[in-house]
């Protein structure tokens, strides 16, 4: 099969020579050397829904449409493709020395859409650098770490995005709340009390609809989870799936499967299925005894989502910081510095201290 990453889509500068990369924001590449720019052609047509069965049943597990030059990271298993030429590069989740010779062609089912970054790595370095410096405590090594312009990876994380019809039969009952009153003892004697009780009755019959892009993380491993409060962009702005957005970036390769990614996805729809069931029984509560849930007309796409990561080690433990590479959304865990902690406990001790000596 044809590399998807051949030398065509590695474009050089008309003036200069060197590689062009994605200017974040813009349907552009960009020169880093003499700024020239240019526009990257868009298609007209929009990216496809794959039939689902097709490829768990026909083309298999190991369905791949095309091949990836990927480099493994020994350390924490991360699979990581450079779109560009590169001298050098680290792990964007442990940054560990990643060899170039190391580079293995692997198989994988072609992105059909991505978000592009709208954010560069200077507004995000930004982003990172104010949330630093607006955290007690912080140690000054982290502090430094916020200005390293090497320290922030741009990264596509891989998605499996799931769609389908969904019908659903049940059988459970409906609650509808009702009050009594009730006479009570208390210290002072007897009083009146409203209780609260509820009116159970049988309830039955279907819901159906169309689930839309049920979204899940195809690189789940432990060590590399997204927060969940960076984990959300509008899929509304995913585009057909062009190599020339992932220039100047990390792409990540799924490590899920797509039969596993179907399988997270059932499970989500079921939440759907459960929230219709709980509507359309309607009342004040309600409890679903059973609940028949089928999926019909599956699709799923392949997409890249985009994410800057900046890991760092302090006191010999990994701190890791996102940032949503489309909304500038920031979530990490941040250590803490035990002697800014234990120099304030001893200055508030002394000026206690002082109070005490000058008040006798």
């Amino acid at each position: 099969m044809e590399d998807i990453h051949n030398s065509e889509h590695k474009k050089s500068c008309a003036n200069c020579g060197a590689e062009l990369k994605f200017k974040p924001g813009s349907n552009q590449l960009k020169c880093e050397y003499c700024g020239y720019e240019e526009f990257i052609e868009q298609t007209k047509s929009s990216f496809e829904e794959l039939e689902l069965q097709h490829y768990l049943k026909v083309v298999g597990e190991n369905a791949y449409t095309e091949t990836i030059d990927l480099l493994h990271c020994k350390n924490c298993g991360a699979n990581q493709h450079v779109e560009e030429n590169f001298k050098s590069l680290d792990c964007v989740y442990c940054s560990e020395p990643l060899i170039k010779e190391d580079i293995e062609k692997e198989g994988w089912i072609l992105p059909g859409a991505l978000v592009p970054f709208q954010l560069d790595t200077k507004k995000a370095r930004e982003i990172f650098k104010k949330w630093v410096g607006s955290l007690w405590f912080a140690p000054n090594k982290l502090k430094r770490a916020a200005l390293d312009p090497e320290g922030l990876h741009g990264l596509y994380v891989p998605y499996w995005t799931f769609d389908s019809n969904l019908i659903a039969t049940y059988k459970g009952q409906r609650g509808d709340y009702y009050y009594e009153n009730r006479r009570v003892r208390t210290k002072n004697g007897t009083q009146n009390k409203r209780v609260r009780k509820t009116r159970w009755s049988s309830a039955s019959g279907s819901v159906n609809g169309f689930v839309d892009d049920i979204l899940i993380n195809a690189s789940q491993k432990k060590r590399r989870d997204i927060p969940g409060k960076i984990a959300f962009w509008n899929l509304k702005e995913l585009i057909p799936y062009n190599s020339k957005y992932l220039s100047g970036f990390v792409t990540e390769k799924y490590t899920v499967s797509l039969k596993e990614g179907h399988h997270q996805s059932f499970q989500e729809a079921k939440k759907v299925a459960y929230n219709w069931i709980r509507r359309d029984i309607g009342g004040d509560t309600q409890r679903i005894a059973h609940a028949d849930i089928k999926l019909s007309e599956e699709t799923f796409k392949h997409i890249l989502l985009p994410v800057y990561i900046s890991s760092y080690n302090y006191g010999g433990k990994e701190y890791r910081f996102y940032i949503n590479g489309q909304t500038g959304t920031l979530s990490g865990f941040r250590p803490y510095s035990f002697w800014k902690i234990f120099f304030l406990v001893l200055f508030i001790i002394a000026i206690i201290t002082v109070i005490a000596i000058f008040a006798e």
